[in-house]
């Protein structure tokens, strides 16, 4: 389950209420409900009518979603991670949304407002919400989706040296993509005639996504705010690489926080190509500082150029931003 719902499980979590008896028509019901489910869903809906345990709540919900998905995307769902979109991915409209809302309500007994929809922008959304529902634990905040001109417009490091399309930050977690165009710059000699993606180039990627965490999913003292161009690499342990990545590849990173307290942060990463693991890295740890927010960059603002650098080895701030457009869509 994603972090959000981990992250609150401790002795003080609340305890989920108790199953109702689940009889021989409430089995019934359940089968003609899901139906046009696969039977794993099924199982999984019977097991946790059954026990309340809510490590069967993500099968179902998967199942519930796969089910109003078009025949042709559900196997990108099924072989997909928490931050596939619903809209733009799935092609879930807000009608279909309200059909699998319905469902899952009936399928694990549960009441869910309208308001409380509006945040759900992903799969990983949707199972930590349903998750937190359950168990009776606060809701997390609303995952942060950034575009390319927003990301350049509050990170330091701008093109043809940043590495990341898009980006989502949520209070526990950062995710992003890159896709490797084959343009870049250093695979001109990296290697010869077989281009290859630097693995100390996916860790700078890596590095940059927990930079855009310390910028837009810190929460830093009051009246301060993180200063974009006091934030630098100081080490990385545990690294392991697992796949070679080439030009058309789709590189998926995920940053988690294990410490954060200024001046250090540190975090775990990954990077995946589809369900391939790519690069593995136990700890990032940069260092950061914090500015007056009055006088402290507004984050997400497309308007906004900041200078500064940081990346795997710390560099003089830039003169000035460059206009944003990603080599990427190319």
């Amino acid at each position: 389950m994603p972090d959000a719902v981990l992250s609150n499980q401790g002795t003080n979590k609340p305890n989920p209420t108790p199953p109702k008896p689940f009889t021989p028509e409430d089995e019934t019901a359940l089968r003609e409900a899901l139906k046009r489910c696969s039977p794993s869903t099924f199982e999984a809906a019977v097991q946790f009518r059954r026990t309340g345990n809510p490590e069967h709540v993500p099968a179902v919900v998967i199942g519930v979603i796969e089910r109003f998905v078009e025949p042709d995307l559900r196997m990108k769902l099924k072989d997909a991670d928490d931050d596939l979109r619903l809209i733009e991915d799935l092609g879930i409209d807000s009608l279909t949304m309200m059909e699998i809302v319905i469902l899952v309500e009936d399928v694990l007994q549960m009441t869910i407002n309208n308001d409380e929809l509006r945040n759900l922008r992903t799969v990983g959304d949707v199972k930590t919400f349903i998750d937190c529902k359950i168990r009776g634990l606060p809701l997390p905040k609303p995952t942060k989706f950034i575009p390319i001109e927003h990301i350049g417009a509050v990170m330091p490091i701008q093109p043809p040296f940043l590495f990341l399309n898009e980006a989502s930050v949520s209070s526990t977690a950062a995710n992003g993509k890159y896709k490797i165009t084959g343009q870049e710059f250093f695979l001109q000699g990296h290697f010869k005639d077989n281009p290859v993606m630097p693995a100390s180039i996916m860790l700078e990627a890596l590095g940059q996504l927990a930079v855009l965490y310390l910028l837009e999913g810190h929460i830093p003292e009051p009246g301060k705010a993180v200063n974009s161009s006091q934030i630098f690499f100081t080490g990385c342990e545990g690294v392991r690489a697992h796949r070679v990545c080439k030009p058309g590849d789709i590189l998926t990173l995920s940053i988690k926080p294990k410490r954060n307290k200024m001046p250090l942060a540190t975090f775990e990463g990954a990077i995946r190509v589809g369900q391939e693991k790519a690069v593995i890295a136990e700890e990032i740890s940069l260092i950061f500082a914090y500015a007056d927010a009055v006088n402290a960059p507004v984050p997400i603002n497309p308007a906004t150029s900041n200078t500064g650098v940081v990346n795997g080895a710390a560099e003089a701030p830039a003169a000035s931003a460059p206009p944003l457009r990603v080599a990427i869509n190319a």
